[in-house]
């Protein structure tokens, strides 16, 4: 008789070629213009909004090229997956009785499935960032410092970061760095005037490193950067988005709404196929031996939602929003892991056949989407 064992190892072969088949259908079919215009845009007029992976890449080369955002994403992606195994590997083991947690989180059409589907986007930084803090050892001040200089960096990249990942990033300090140990007041002092650099800068990049030259020599100076003058042109048609202002960006948003809202039943139903795990990340919660930290948890989580909320108010991409909103509780669950528990929250058992059930049908959904479902 087969075990269930080997029918979940299974889909976690179904998942691997799905995400494989992901990536070569967007090596080969798709045209790089939103992802592709982020690598032209550098320091070279002052700095700027969304500038730094492009000035990374001037210092290399003076040419960009369309197959760059794949390379580049591509590389991102991978590295965040194996980062991401070795803290599963970390959390919960490699084991028998972990495979429908590992094929419910790693098969999810949210996680990576979404990052393929989203290659060359900047929203994968802030995933890794998180992934590297709740990997490395969280005993100093030096673990604060290291948190608040890659937040910097991410806001650097994009400042959505500030409520994309940024959140996430702070809920992982506070749990690892002040919920695991005694410390004192001079290190909470330092920790804060630390994290007081992280808004100073998102507030810096929003409203003084503006676009200060005309589009036309904008433009001119990004078809001097591009590796060809073929179909990549397309991506000069967003050079808007670096003129844009916070007042314009919700207007778009309001005019797009109704059209995301109209499909956000997608989002309930997408959650409702991840019952099995949302069910053991409530367990784990009730299993913290601290009240107080279970107060502090559901606060953190809280917040994070709250920062997506603005976002949604303020962003169109509904589909990305949701996805990495996903990413971020999922790596909660990890840091909550780290708590300390009165006792073992119950594991998704492998012979759970509604668990299963629900796997399979992530499985075969490849991707969640990027402004709307699919």
């Amino acid at each position: 008789m087969t075990k269930p064992a080997s029918y979940w190892r299974w889909l976690i072969a179904i998942n691997a070629a799905i995400m494989i088949a992901g990536i070569a259908i967007k090596v080969t079919r798709a045209l790089p213009s939103l992802t592709y215009i982020h690598l032209l845009v550098d320091y070279h007029f002052g700095f700027i909004k969304r500038g730094l992976i492009g000035e990374l890449l001037s210092l290399v080369t003076s040419k960009v090229s369309p197959w760059m955002v794949f390379a580049l994403g591509g590389a991102t992606i991978v590295v965040t997956l194996l980062l991401y195994l070795k803290l599963f590997q970390k959390t919960f083991g490699f084991s028998e009785r972990t495979l429908p947690l590992f094929v419910l989180i790693v098969g999810s059409p949210m996680f990576f499935k979404n990052f393929i589907n989203c290659i060359g986007y900047f929203d994968i930084y802030g995933c890794a960032l998180a992934i590297v803090l709740l990997l490395i050892p969280a005993e100093s001040l030096a673990f604060v410092a290291f948190a608040v200089a890659g937040s910097i960096v991410l806001i650097l990249i994009h400042h959505i970061h500030m409520l994309l990942y940024i959140p996430t990033v702070a809920a992982i300090v506070i749990v690892r760095y002040f919920l695991l140990r005694p410390v004192s007041r001079t290190q909470i002092a330092a920790a804060l005037v630390l994290a007081a650099l992280v808004p100073a800068a998102f507030f810096y990049m929003q409203f003084a490193a503006t676009m200060h030259i005309s589009r036309e020599e904008f433009g001119a100076y990004l078809a001097g950067r591009m590796g060809g003058h073929g179909p990549e042109t397309k991506a000069l048609a967003f050079m808007f988005i670096w003129y844009q202002t916070l007042a314009g960006e919700i207007a778009t948003t309001r005019l797009f709404m109704p059209r995301n809202l109209a499909v956000s039943w997608f989002y309930v139903v997408l959650l409702a196929l991840h019952a099995p795990l949302i069910g053991y990340f409530r367990e784990v919660i009730r299993s913290l031996a601290s009240p107080g930290h279970r107060r502090i948890v559901l606060m953190l989580l809280g917040t994070i939602t709250l920062g997506y909320g603005i976002i949604f108010a303020t962003v169109y991409d509904y589909a990305r929003w949701f996805s990495s909103w996903s990413v971020c509780m999922i790596l909660m669950l990890h840091a909550i892991k780290q708590l300390p528990a009165a006792e073992e929250a119950r594991p998704i058992a492998t012979d759970d056949k509604l668990a299963f059930t629900l796997a399979s049908i992530l499985a075969f959904l490849p991707r969640v989407g990027i402004t709307k479902p699919f």
